[in-house]
Order: structure tokens, then sequence, then C-alpha cells
């Protein structure tokens, strides 16, 4: 099995393209933001994680429903044009993390995992979740969203990722959707 990628992966991504993914381009892209914040089910969140959060285009969205939004990732590059993006809005604050090792201190009632779990090999992604859940209010919410093709370069798909949540204990499945493309996939903790 494949070794979660280096943060030189994404630093290497982030400099050759201002915009590996077109998050602020993509018609896909926009449809996927539009439905997961349709699956929210709060109205607002007292506190949101955003796990792998690029260059902020999801991060100013997921905003307007945090009244305290922390966005990590692991490259600096893509972290300087979220700030920028985001600079009007002081709710948010930007951490160079990587996880699982370098998971947040501190509790949330919304984490949000976009695009960001089929990084991560296997121990690493049971690490992370085990850390969600430490770090998951009773009560809050994990959502789960991925891209379900495969991609070579990437140890797990969206779908094993997604199997690997919704096995781990902690949290109840409150609902899914699946796409052409992606899936959805909402917790709640117990």
């Amino acid at each position: 099995m494949s070794e979660s990628l280096p943060p030189e992966y994404f630093d290497d991504m982030y400099e050759a393209h201002t915009d590996p993914w077109q998050f602020e381009t993509s018609e896909y892209e926009a449809a996927k933001y539009a439905r997961t914040l349709l699956a929210l089910p709060r109205a607002r969140y007292l506190s949101g994680l955003e796990v792998g959060c690029s260059i902020g285009v999801l991060t100013a969205r997921l905003a307007r429903r945090c009244q305290a939004l922390l966005a990590i990732d692991v490259s600096e590059r893509a972290l300087q044009r979220a700030r920028a993006r985001c600079a009007a809005l002081p709710q948010v604050r930007f951490e160079r993390r990587q996880l699982p090792h370098g998971f947040p201190p501190g509790r949330f009632d919304l984490i949000v995992l976009s695009e960001v779990l089929y990084y991560l090999d296997a121990a690493d992604l049971h690490q992370t979740l085990e850390g969600c859940i430490r770090a998951l209010e009773p009560g809050g919410h994990l959502l789960c969203v991925h891209w379900t093709p495969v991609v070579h370069d990437y140890p797990q798909t969206g779908d094993e990722v997604h199997a690997a949540v919704l096995a781990t204990p902690g949290w109840v499945h409150l609902y899914g959707e699946r796409h052409e493309q992606y899936r959805l996939d909402l917790f709640r903790r117990v």
C-alpha cells in the first residue's frame, strides 16, 4: 500500500499552478460546494475545523456558517492565498498543520473533511479519524466529501476512506449522497 502523500507533493502542485484543482473556476467544484453546505443540518456552528483548506474557496463559504473557523493545510503557498481570500472574515484563522500528528488542539462542533482523506495511508487515516473523535463535541457534525474515481497518485480512493469513516465507532451516520464523481456523508458524534 502507498504511503501518505508528503507536504512536498502539495508544495510542488501549488508552485506549478496557483489553483491546481480549479477550485475557483470549476462548475463541478461550485456545485459540490453548494451540496456540501446544504448537507449541514445547522444554520450556525460555534467552532468549525476545515482540514485541507487549500486556497480557501470552501473556507470562505463555510465561514458564513461558523462563529469561529480554523482552516488548516500542509502547504504554506496555499495558505497564503486562503488568508488573502478570507482577509475580511475575522472569524477565520489559518494554521499550517499536517495530519495526523499535527491535529489541532481544541473542540469543534463541526469538522469538514473535503477532498483530503484519500491522501493518507490507512494508518494515518485511522489516527486522523481518532483525532476527529477526540476533537468533535458530542452532538457535533463530521462532514466527509471525496472524489470517487481512482487517482493513481493517491494512497486510497474516496470510497475506501468513506468506508473507513463509516466503520469507525464514535459517531452515527446521518445522511449520504452519491454523485457521479463524488460522495458525501454526514455523521453526528455520539
